[in-house]
C-alpha cells in the first residue's frame, strides 16, 4: 500500500508537470521535488521519465474509463434496439462526457491528453485504444441505429462534432466563463451548459 501510494504521488506530480510544461521541458527532479520522493524513487518505480509519462497516459485512461464504465456496461447489456432508444444512448454518453469536463479533476488530465492531441506519441495510443476509441465506437454504432438512413462517414463526423461540443467546456473553459459572464463555471451556469448541449445535439440526432 505504501508502494501504491507513494507512485501516485509521483504520477499526481508527473501530470502537473507533464500538462503544463510538456515532456521535454519537464523536469523529473521538479517531479521528485513536487511529490516529496528522491529522484531514485521515479525509476524505481517507473524507470525513468519515459516510463513515468507512458504510467501517466495509462491512469489517465483508467480514470476517464472510470467515468464511461457504468454507461458503457449498461449499454453493452442492453442493447439499444430502436432509434429513441438509440439517441438516448449517445445524448447519455455526451451528457456523461461533459459532466467529466466540467468537474475540476479533469483539468490535470486533460492538458495532458490536449499536448498529446497536438503531437500524438505512443501515448496517446494508449490512451484512445483503452478509452476513448470504445467510448467513439460505442457512439458511432449507436447513431448507425438512430441514424439509419446516414452512411457511415457522415455518422463518424457528427461523432466528431458532439463530442467537440463537451471537449470545449475543458479546454475553452475561460472563454466559456467569460461569454457567460461568470467569475468561473459554477454549478447552476454547469446544467445550463449541459441542458443547451443535450438540447442542441437532440437537434443534430432528429434532423432529416
Amino acid at each position: 500500500m505504501a508502494n501504491q501510494d507513494l507512485s501516485q504521488r509521483i504520477m499526481l506530480a508527473a501530470l502537473d508537470q507533464f500538462g503544463r510544461l510538456g515532456f521535454d521541458a519537464a523536469s523529473t527532479r521538479d517531479i521528485a521535488k513536487a511529490s516529496g520522493v528522491a529522484m531514485s524513487s521515479i525509476t524505481y518505480h517507473f524507470g525513468g521519465k519515459q516510463g513515468l509519462y507512458l504510467a501517466c497516459a495509462d491512469h489517465i485512461a483508467v480514470v476517464i474509463g472510470g467515468v464511461h464504465a457504468p454507461l458503457m456496461e449498461a449499454l453493452k447489456a442492453y442493447p439499444p434496439e430502436t432509434v429513441e432508444a438509440a439517441r438516448e444512448g449517445v445524448l447519455a454518453l455526451l451528457e456523461n462526457f461533459a459532466r467529466f469536463m466540467l468537474a475540476p479533476e479533469s483539468q490535470i488530465h486533460c492538458q495532458f491528453i490536449v499536448r498529446e492531441q497536438q503531437h500524438p506519441t505512443e501515448a496517446f495510443e494508449r490512451i484512445y485504444e483503452h478509452v476513448m476509441r470504445p467510448v467513439l465506437e460505442t457512439a458511432t454504432a449507436l447513431l448507425a441505429i438512430a441514424l439509419p438512413d446516414r452512411d457511415e462517414r457522415a455518422r463518424r463526423a457528427l461523432v466528431t462534432n458532439l463530442i467537440g461540443m463537451s471537449i470545449v467546456l475543458r479546454i475553452a473553459r475561460a472563454t466559456v466563463a467569460r461569454v457567460m459572464q461568470v467569475d468561473d463555471i459554477d454549478e447552476p451556469t454547469g446544467a445550463l451548459l449541459i441542458a443547451t448541449l443535450r438540447a442542441s445535439a437532440q437537434t443534430l440526432l432528429t434532423q432529416e
